[in-house]
């Protein structure tokens, strides 16, 4: 089975909760949270899209990053939450978490649809 294609609205509305979330985890650099995202049934979030995200959520001071010397290779920009960063994760994970209650109290699950 392929890659689900997300409606683009539904990806644009949450890709912020999410990249938020996958650093949670820890200090990590952009093509891994693109793969993380993906890993996790969301698709391919391109560079076009997440490296401008992560730049926005810098500038808010919700992210910071760094560069590391690679091994071999070039060097990465490593990237982590910050406190403000993994407050407002929470403050947002909250509100998904009522938008998703809100969302099922109108939305049929599939098999109920006719």
């Amino acid at each position: 089975m392929g890659e689900v294609r997300w409606p683009g609205e539904w990806l644009r509305g949450v890709l912020e909760l999410c990249v938020l979330g996958v650093l949670a985890d820890g200090p990590t650099y952009g093509y891994a949270i693109a793969g993380r995202l993906a890993e996790a049934g969301l698709g391919t979030v391109k560079g076009g899209t997440l490296y401008p995200l992560l730049a926005r959520l810098e500038g808010e001071g919700l992210v910071s990053s760094s560069w590391h010397a690679g091994e071999g290779g070039p060097g990465r920009k490593y990237f982590v939450l910050t406190a403000a960063g993994r407050r407002e994760l929470r403050a947002r994970a909250r509100l998904w978490e009522r938008f998703v209650a809100g969302t099922w109290r109108v939305v049929p699950r599939s098999e109920e649809v006719t």
